[in-house]
């Protein structure tokens, strides 16, 4: 168990966390969730101890141990792979390293046999002579190839160097486990492994994330960060969300009667349940919504955008037609012979091995790149909006936010004008005169959506939509998406956005593409069964 007692934090006239007194026990898994900026990251970090509150204390129950992603990826770079592993468990590493230096003394006396003695004793009990090949399995279920296990930490790519630390945190059976944004630059497959192995794993887990289907699926209790306290609910983060808007809504309506509202909450939950009750949870160690009740549900005080795209016109039944294009980067085919017919309607969402060949794609279909051979061509109807997955270049600019929305309005716009749209995606007052430079990643791709919903488009190109955003910018985009009645064309590592949005599957191949009619999980689920086809 891991506690905290009448903790606070405040920067300057910021107060992050005023009191707060919360229990994390047994073999839960808790979601901390809060907008950006209510300080999740910083709460996992004074529960690790790298940050000191102002006042009050963090406390862990005796003997147990607690093991933390690390977020810095330089830290180990002159270490061995296997070696950083292991490191993990810092008692039994600091065993071993003890162990082999008085084997390897010359001089090696009664003293140090007698030491070596206890050494050998404690290892064998933290099951230290598994430990080489349980830190080897963890690294081959992330996806790090064995023959790199001998080498040394900087010879890895980024990517790579987040794998083994998070084998590093998940090493030998943490009692606590704190884990902050675990699934970034996970690929689906190693997402779904990490996902297992928290189901059955024995300990805490307390893990921010801005991944709403990993969330679902690993956690049984929501940490909300409000109103600098931490509010704790049964459930997971769809329920939490679903059941906050329930309540928020019956609260905005004042006429209905009490017994009204306690049917329409007790329904939400026996639907939500049975839905449960269905999943991966109850066939594994968490029992999820055992005992919610109608208390636990309360208003979220959350502001979500309004993401709302019209269309200047409805499109025509030509969308869009790819005829054998190809595109070669460095001598290679990135991809190749794309033969594609968009139909009205289709939201497609692009997969690939390669996140450049999709970005690339994009890029040439937007007309910023050239394909190699092959050709497109638009409906005469279509009006385009662009989401590039980099977007820096469109803010070197001191403008405020209302001078640079303003270039991308189409005609004389009145600043009301303008500032409605910010509003929109919560840039209301003060927040609208910021300048366009100092924005966050999160603050710029809002900007960029409310220069997108400016175009009026029938079809959207999204290029990782939802990299940067909190998980009220992403629900909301996702809602909108589904609601949109034009075409969308995408690509994003959100299970839960792909999953909902996309009706059509095209995974791109360096040597050609796979068009799938169908869901996201219908195609992982083909793609699985049918892997002479997918390979």
């Amino acid at each position: 168990m891991i506690s905290t007692d009448n903790i606070s934090l405040q920067y300057g006239k910021r107060v992050l966390f005023d009191n707060v007194n919360i229990k994390f026990t047994g073999r839960n898994c808790y979601g901390i969730i809060g907008a950006n900026g209510a300080g999740k990251s910083t709460f996992l970090k004074i529960l690790s101890g790298d940050i000191s509150p102002n006042s009050g204390k963090v406390s862990i129950e005796p003997g147990k141990r607690m093991a933390v992603l690390k977020q810095d990826h330089f830290e180990y770079d002159d270490k061995v792979v296997l070696d950083t592993v292991i490191m993990g468990h810092a008692v039994l590493w600091k065993i071993m390293q003890e162990k082999d230096a008085l084997y390897s003394k010359e001089d090696f006396s009664e003293a140090d046999g007698h030491r070596v003695s206890e050494l050998e004793g404690e290892f064998a009990e933290m099951d230290g002579w598994n430990a080489e090949s349980d830190a080897a399995a963890l690294l081959s279920g992330l996806n790090i190839e064995e023959d790199l296990h001998g080498k040394l930490m900087k010879d890895l790519n980024g990517h790579q160097k987040v794998r083994v630390l998070l084998a590093q945190a998940l090493f030998g059976n943490p009692d606590v486990l704190i884990l902050d944004e675990p699934t970034n630059d996970l690929d689906i497959n190693t997402v779904t492994w990490l996902e297992n192995f928290l189901l059955e794993f024995k300990n805490t887990v307390i893990v921010v994330s801005h991944d709403r289907h990993f969330l679902d699926t690993v956690c049984t209790y929501v940490a909300d960060i409000d109103f600098s306290a931490i509010n704790l609910y049964r459930g997971n983060y769809s329920f939490w969300y679903e059941s906050s808007q329930l309540a928020l809504n019956q609260r905005n309506t004042s006429n209905k009667k009490a017994e009204e509202k306690k049917k329409e909450l007790q329904e939400f939950i026996a639907r939500f349940s049975a839905n449960a009750s269905k999943s991966r949870q109850a066939t594994s160690r968490r029992k999820l919504l055992e005992k919610i009740s109608i208390e636990e549900i309360q208003p979220s005080s959350r502001k979500y955008p309004a993401i709302i795209f019209n269309q200047s016109r409805p499109a025509g039944d030509q969308i869009l037609e790819l005829k054998s294009l190809s595109k070669e980067v460095n001598g290679n085919f990135i991809f190749r012979n794309i033969d594609l017919f968009v139909n009205k309607g289709d939201k497609i969402a692009f997969v690939s091995r390669n996140s450049l060949a999709i970005t690339t794609l994009f890029q040439v279909l937007m007309e910023e790149k050239q394909a190699s051979s092959g050709s497109f061509k638009f409906g005469q109807t279509i009006t385009r909006a662009y989401l590039p997955n980099e977007n820096e270049s469109y803010f070197n600019t001191d403008e405020t936010l209302i001078d640079w929305l303003r270039q991308y309005s189409p005609g004389e716009k009145d600043e009301v004008y303008i500032r409605g749209f910010l509003g929109k995606m919560l840039f209301s007052g003060q927040e609208s005169l910021k300048k366009a430079n100092v924005l966050s990643g999160g603050e710029k791709v809002r900007c960029m959506l409310s220069r997108m919903m400016l175009q009026e488009p029938n079809l959207l190109i999204l290029d990782e939509p939802t990299n940067h955003l909190d998980l009220e910018s992403i629900t909301a985009f996702n809602e909108s998406l589904r609601n949109f009645p034009g075409t969308v064309l995408f690509t994003s590592h959100d299970h839960t956005f792909v999953q909902t949005i996309a009706n059509r599957i095209v995974e791109v191949r360096p040597d050609g593409f796979i068009d799938y009619l169908g869901t996201y999980d219908e195609y992982l689920e083909k793609r699985n069964v049918d892997s002479a086809v997918f390979a």
